[in-house]
């Protein structure tokens, strides 16, 4: 590992627009990307620079608003999972410190399956004081979900599953945009809490838009703590819990976190997108990953997203 020790950097767009040559290389080195590491950077990509700087100042507006007027927008359902979630209520698994953060989801607007899914979405919550606000969020929403299905085609091709398996558990997903404020530190904030601490998503995969500044580490294979550095044009992908099930753990979950700033009196901003598969999906071990035996239940996704948000603290006994 000694010679892997900076994030690979891919284009997406060779995968897209390249030839056949260029589709097996991007597809091989995403999958060691993210089987050695747990991330990589995608340089291009379908989500446009003028609406992520767009997204951003849209999301410093709300943030810089008094808790009296954004705690108005906290969803009371589905673990917060709509709306605004307010600072220091989640934190890591197994971690008794809250995380130094606040954040804001917008989920999946238009489901192909009204009857079928509506139960498991709650309605997108919009800031009154921000008109521009949901246009542009699901602009956003719309150009990393299609990154993410694109991203999921090549990683599928590798684990050589059927051409419509990532697609068919995409359709209706519950994906989220989380867009993250992390303040600056208070001399109040608990001794050993942390902008975000050590954890593992709980998804397929995240595709995340540059942050605003630096914080980002990821804990590599090897065990040791690399930062992740990458500008506001460029996207970030990781690995999650959900796919390191359905993979027996061929691609584990990628460890991350984000440690607090030398400056206390920084502001970070970032925007992961959290991507999940509809709530019928069961997560199974996909057969190329089998190995000696599978080391997961089939659980279905749903299920298991309700098991891990109270784990983090965003609900209790399911709710």
């Amino acid at each position: 590992m000694d010679s892997l020790r900076k994030v690979p950097e891919l284009s997406l767009m060779s995968f897209v627009q390249g030839t056949s040559n260029d589709k097996v290389r991007f597809t091989n080195e995403l999958f060691r990307g993210l089987k050695d590491y747990g991330f990589i950077i995608l340089i291009d990509h379908p989500v446009e620079n003028q609406l992520t700087e767009k997204a951003y100042g849209l999301m410093h507006e709300f943030f810089q608003l008094p808790p009296h007027q954004k705690e108005k927008y906290i969803c009371k359902e589905g673990g917060g999972q709509r709306g605004y979630t307010a600072f220091g209520v989640e934190h890591a698994k197994n971690s008794k410190y809250p995380d130094l953060k606040e954040f804001w989801h917008v989920g999946r607007e238009t489901l192909h399956n009204e009857e079928r899914f509506r139960k498991y979405f709650p309605q997108n919550i919009w800031p009154s004081e921000m008109k521009e606000f949901k246009d542009v969020m699901l602009k956003l929403y719309a150009g990393l979900d299609e990154t993410s299905q694109i991203v999921l085609d090549a990683l599928g091709l590798a684990l050589e599953v059927p051409e419509t398996y990532f697609r068919e558990m995409l359709q209706d997903g519950n994906s989220i945009i989380r867009a993250i404020h992390y303040p600056p530190l208070s001399p109040e904030a608990p001794k050993n809490a942390v902008r975000a601490a050590a954890h593992e998503d709980i998804n397929l995969i995240t595709v995340m838009v540059g942050a605003t500044s630096s914080g980002l580490e990821l804990l590599d294979r090897d065990g040791q703590w690399l930062p992740v550095m990458c500008n506001e044009k460029q996207l970030v992908v990781d690995s999650g819990d959900m796919l390191s099930r359905i993979t027996n753990d061929l691609i584990p979950a990628t460890t991350h976190r984000v440690v607090n700033p030398d400056v206390a009196t920084t502001n970070r901003y970032s925007m992961p997108f959290f991507t999940h598969p509809n709530p019928d999906t069961v997560l199974s071990c996909i057969p190329s990953c089998l190995g000696q035996q599978e080391k997961y239940e089939p659980i279905n996704s749903n299920e298991w997203l309700k098991i891990r948000l109270e784990e983090i603290g965003l609900t209790k006994n399911g709710r």
